[in-house]
């Protein structure tokens, strides 16, 4: 499980210009901390030792062989640690200078890989002294300690589900970065040894041209850049570490600060894999790579992260910042009503009938057809709203539909379901004491026939209020409120579904709809297909059934959205819910998330048209194709 996963880090020394005794120093205490942190890899900043600003230096012989004694001494101080070091220095190849980033592993250099892009605008002039690397492809370095040290820009470590590319600074800010064809080639980590100067704003760019680079080379982007100690003359630097997934920022410093630093961060390689499993485009690009990759492999010792510090966010469908999350509601709103508005304008259809029960997901589903009408001029009073009260309904859930329904200005209709069910039970030879998913679906049926029948009167449309929960565990009768003319909720998980409730209700109502939006948010998730208790309490609860939805929308995200295995998600999920759920009670609803995740698929290969919101869509007309009769045998123990 944990083989996933990597520990990564950035280091920014503690520099002298030109002074590289004391700059080796520095780069060994970082590689002591990155190392302590169980780290597997750490990459320093640009000629980290020599240090960047070494200005017409660069010309003088001595500074040259140091800086490769320099490098010797770095083999001999990491042969007994597990960690792959990736350091700056310059090197001497066929009478030119080149920009290096030098790869060291347990007493050996691995490779040497030139700068490509060798900037001479602004106030960098590095042409002065240092030759583009962009031609030097597979070629083979001697040095007077270690022979057939392989050089190139084309050059990618390897081991096992890690596959590592390198770039230098002004690399990263071309027009096709290397990194795009590395990553390409097959590389899912890269990094960039940087001496980024600061001016105003120039780390906000910087940063978000990071992040942009790892979504869309689809691969880690760890990024290094030098300290304030390499400040010199016209230049001031801040020693801005970076380390970055897919387009999520993992780590990020604080910079200029005026110390040896090492940020750290997990990296999950099979993240990585499934996002470039998924994306064709990615697989289509290869063909333009100019170039092969040559491939240069090691091995780690062991697999050992010590403390698994990477955040989980159990709630992964939900932003954890507030404002944030205000946006994502008013977004999904947005497109929810965008999408019903375009169902309503093509059919020319002026009225919605949509069943109303007191629960969450016909609540969204009924402020959605609101928002709708209001937009597209259409009187309220068209929205015909049914409340279907039978053998469970409550006092409570019954009096919110009926005061929501109210106070929103929609038509109200009330249609109790119990005599009609009792005369199906009897002409199907049910009796009705008998409360089993015959009991439970008659109901749920004899409602959608309602709805259906008030629309084809009426001339209206059905809409749908299932959620992508439910869709996900078949937590829906087949043909009865699975079915509907147009489902706005089908791809928000319920976790969603409550703060999307949860807005509307602080940011979008009056005073007296938002207190029944509230109680409406307190009430017990159930169908209410069971009788009440003797007091007319909630006896049938969703969730004591299926299990949490937090788990369930939990276990969905990641197995959906990353094709991760059962396995894996339960590692994630202990870490995630540490302090809510013990494993045994995680490891029991994943199996049965697993089981009917496959067995309801039929339901989901006949669902109605709905607006996908999210990246994760169940819809087995784009998002999710699955044979209705796939055995779950290979997911479970």
């Amino acid at each position: 499980m944990i083989n996933t996963y990597i520990k990564a880090s950035a280091a920014c020394p503690k520099t002298n210009v030109a002074d590289i005794n004391f700059n080796i120093e520095n780069i060994k205490k970082c590689i002591d901390k990155a190392e302590a942190e169980h780290s597997k890899i750490v990459v320093f900043p640009e000629l980290s030792v020599t240090s960047y600003t070494c200005g017409d230096l660069f010309e003088q012989d001595i500074l040259i062989k140091k800086s490769i004694h320099a490098i010797n001494e770095l083999e001999k101080y990491i042969l007994n640690l597990d960690i792959l070091v990736i350091v700056g220095a310059p090197l001497l190849y066929d009478y030119c200078l080149y920009n290096c980033a030098y790869v060291l592993f347990k007493g050996k250099i691995l490779g040497i890989v030139p700068k490509n892009y060798i900037p001479n605008y602004s106030e960098f002039y590095e042409k002065r002294w240092f030759t583009e690397g962009f031609n030097i492809k597979s070629k083979v370095v001697n040095l007077d300690f270690e022979k057939n040290i392989p050089f190139g820009s084309n050059l990618i470590f390897k081991c096992g589900d890690l596959k590592l590319g390198i770039e230098v600074c002004e690399d990263l800010w071309v027009t096709i970065p290397p990194s795009s064809y590395l990553s390409l080639l097959g590389a899912n980590v890269i990094v960039n040894l940087s001496a980024s100067n600061e001016i105003v704003s120039k780390s906000d760019y910087r940063k978000h041209l990071v992040e942009n680079q790892s979504a869309r080379c689809m691969c880690a982007y760890l990024y290094a850049s030098s300290g304030v100690f390499e400040s010199s003359t016209d230049l001031v630097f801040s020693g801005h570490l970076i380390i970055t997934e897919n387009g999520t920022l993992l780590k990020e410093n604080k910079r200029f600060q005026r110390d040896n630093e090492v940020i750290t961060s997990i990296i999950d390689m099979e993240r990585l894999t499934s996002e470039r499993l998924k994306n064709i485009s990615f697989r289509d690009s290869i063909r333009l790579c100019p170039y092969e990759a040559q491939i240069i492999e090691f091995k780690y010792s062991n697999n050992d992260m010590g403390n698994f510090d990477r955040f989980i966010d159990s709630h992964p469908f939900v932003p954890s910042n507030e404002e944030e999350r205000d946006l994502r509601c008013k977004e999904i709103f947005n497109i929810q009503t965008a999408g019903l508005g375009k169902r309503f304008s093509h059919t020319r259809l002026n009225k919605a009938v949509i069943g109303i029960s007191g629960g969450l997901d016909s609540t969204l589903a009924l402020l959605v057809i609101v928002k709708t009408f209001d937009m597209l001029k259409i009187d309220r009073k068209n929205i015909i709203t049914v409340t279907m009260p039978g053998f469970g309904t409550t006092d409570r859930t019954y009096n919110n539909a009926v005061n929501l329904c109210k106070n929103l200005g929609t038509e109200l209709r009330e249609i109790d379901i119990v005599p009609a069910c009792l005369v199906h039970f009897k002409d199907i030879s049910h009796a009705a004491e008998i409360h089993d998913v015959t009991y439970e679906n008659v109901q749920a049926r004899e409602r959608t026939q309602i709805l259906m029948d008030i629309a084809n009167k009426e001339g209206g449309l059905v809409i749908g209020t299932g959620d992508l929960s439910e869709l996900a565990l078949g937590w829906c009768t087949y043909n009865g409120d699975h079915m509907s003319m147009y489902a706005v909720n089908c791809s928000i998980p319920k976790t969603l579904v409550r703060y999307l409730v949860k807005y509307v209700a602080q940011k979008e109502v009056d005073k007296k709809t938002s207190e029944i939006l509230i109680d409406i948010l307190d009430t017990p998730v159930s169908p209410e297909l069971l009788p009440k208790d003797k007091a007319g309490n909630i006896t049938q609860k969703t969730e004591d059934i299926v299990g949490p939805y937090e788990l369930h929308d939990f276990f969905l995200y990641y197995f959906i959205k990353q094709g991760s295995t059962p396995e894996k998600i339960l590692f994630i999920a202990k870490q995630a819910f540490k302090n809510t759920y013990d494993e045994k009670t995680i490891e029991k609803w994943l199996n049965q998330f697993i089981k009917r995740f496959f067995t309801q698929q039929f339901k989901r290969s006949a669902i109605p048209d709905g607006p996908k919101v999210g990246s994760i869509s169940l819809s087995p007309r784009g998002d999710w194709r699955m044979p209705s009769d796939a055995s779950y045998n290979s997911w479970t123990n």
